[in-house]
């Protein structure tokens, strides 16, 4: 009769996948083996009035409950730790970009939108272009937006320009405000808005498919990350803040935001979030340490250089260290969820695995990602370096010249230092994970020897006691 009673709750024991294994210890502390699945549904609902965890496990989904204490342990970390970052942003931010005189070079041009109307072939003699011989295209292009709309110049294409131009494409014309009224206006670039809005609502959908709410909050989460270093990283550092301050504040909040959008407000999810800060503050002073060490100035190209004529007072090499930390992040990320993740699940299909064993099991799940994800960052940056290779290449540079050299110096310190602070996340966050996990334990567990109901962490202390891989043979028997 009790088995009949209880069947819809132990099939929602079973359905939930963490209880599904919980008869493993109960068979060496009581004998029973076949029917201690009724048995435990009927010792559940004996001690539903004082089981808090057991009505808690059901509501947070596959992932286990901690306990009230540890709740409020983690909190007492991470509520001084949010309430800092929300204290940083309050007292650095921008208020917005200063304004200053447009130079006209790069990207600090006034720029408008076009559409090539017509393209004729001529003579590149004739087009008074600079290459003697070969057909020219001479394209005439109708300004699109601004106050000269309407208005239509004539762009001479060589046959051996990298940019081709077509009728009816659309182009991003410069415009000169100083210069010869027939030279003001020049093509610069095509106008791709349309692809890159097309891949990016393919992408968008492919994630909410799969990911389905999951993905949503994911997109939700990718928004309020550009946000972030839309309207505070970026002008911040403009204003002149210190670029490595202006870094860790911002990092920490597209972390917070990120993690706790995607992943739910959970305790595991708080251990993933520490286990995080713990690896940006290893690599921030690693960072800190070779960037300084190694002299490197953050000014290697067209950009930092115009970056560094216009706002001379930004530190430059800070600002290669915040490009490290926030390049970091990313991926750190995903290594801390996973572990994390990873540790939980393995206590839920094993809850008798104490902290060492679930440690020793999680490390080994880590060895494989950190081998794949440090190999997947070490060849992201040299795909974005490789032009650069190949200008060393052809030079028939040496191995050591072209490693001293501050241009690529400066990328192999920010690979080994994203690197190392990579490497470092996985055993810290599957040690915290581990200790959590471990001591995570319901308010009522095992019967006793006379039947009376003994708490859960007492027993599960007394099964690591005996060792995990003790436990582990005696349930494959």
């Amino acid at each position: 009769m009790t088995s009949t009673q209880q069947t819809p709750e132990t099939h929602g024991h079973e359905g939930h996948g963490g209880h599904g294994h919980s008869p493993g210890p109960a068979t060496g502390h009581s004998g029973q083996s076949p029917g201690h699945g009724h048995d435990h549904s009927d010792r559940s609902d004996h001690s539903a009035p004082s089981g808090h965890s057991h009505g808690h496990s059901h509501s947070h989904g596959p992932a286990a409950p901690v306990s009230r204490h540890l709740r409020k342990v983690i909190a007492a970390i991470l509520i001084p730790f949010g309430a800092a970052v929300l204290v940083g942003l309050v007292v650095l931010w921008p208020g917005g970009s200063p304004a200053h005189q447009r130079t006209g070079v790069g990207f600090d041009r006034q720029t408008e939108q076009g559409r090539v109307v017509a393209v004729v072939h001529v003579d590149c003699k004739n087009g008074n272009a600079e290459s003697a011989t070969g057909q020219c295209e001479k394209a005439t292009v109708e300004v699109g937006t601004g106050r000269d709309k309407g208005r239509r110049f004539t762009e001479i294409v060589q046959p051996d320009a990298p940019r081709q131009l077509h009728e009816g494409q659309g182009v991003v014309v410069a415009y000169a405000p100083d210069a010869p009224r027939e030279l003001q206006y020049s093509v610069t670039d095509v106008d791709r808005k349309f692809p890159v809005a097309l891949l990016a609502g393919i992408f968008a959908l492919a994630v909410v498919i799969v990911g389905r709410m999951r993905g949503v909050m994911a997109l939700v989460a990718l928004a309020a990350s550009f946000l972030v270093l839309t309207f505070f990283i970026l002008p911040a550092i403009l204003q002149g803040s210190n670029p490595l301050v202006v870094a860790v504040v911002g990092a920490s909040a597209i972390m917070l935001i990120a993690l706790y959008m995607c992943h739910g407000l959970s305790a595991r999810t708080s251990v993933a979030v520490l286990g995080t800060l713990v690896s940006l503050l290893l690599t921030g002073l690693l960072g800190s340490l070779f960037v300084g060490w190694a002299s490197l100035s953050g000014n290697t190209d067209d950009s930092t250089g115009l970056i560094h004529g216009l706002y001379p007072h930004i530190d430059m090499s800070g600002l290669l260290l915040a490009g490290v930390i926030i390049g970091s992040l990313g991926v750190l990320d995903d290594v801390t969820v996973t572990q994390t993740s990873a540790v939980w699940e393995l206590h839920q299909a094993d809850p008798g695995m104490g902290p060492r064993a679930l440690y020793r099991a999680g490390i080994r799940i880590g060895r494989d990602h950190i081998a794949s994800v440090v190999n997947t960052l070490v060849l992201a940056y040299a795909g974005a370096a490789l032009p650069l290779l190949l200008l060393f290449s052809i030079a028939q540079s040496s191995m050591g010249t072209v490693a001293n050299s501050e241009l690529v110096a400066e990328e192999i310190v920010r690979t080994l230092v994203g690197s190392i602070g990579l490497v470092a996340s996985v055993p810290v966050t599957t040690g915290l994970a581990a200790l959590v996990v471990a001591a995570d334990r319901p308010a009522t567990g095992l019967p006793g020897p006379a039947g009376q109901p003994v708490p859960a962490g007492r027993a599960a202390r007394g099964a690591a006691a005996r060792g995990g891989r003790g436990g582990r043979r005696r349930r494959a028997k």
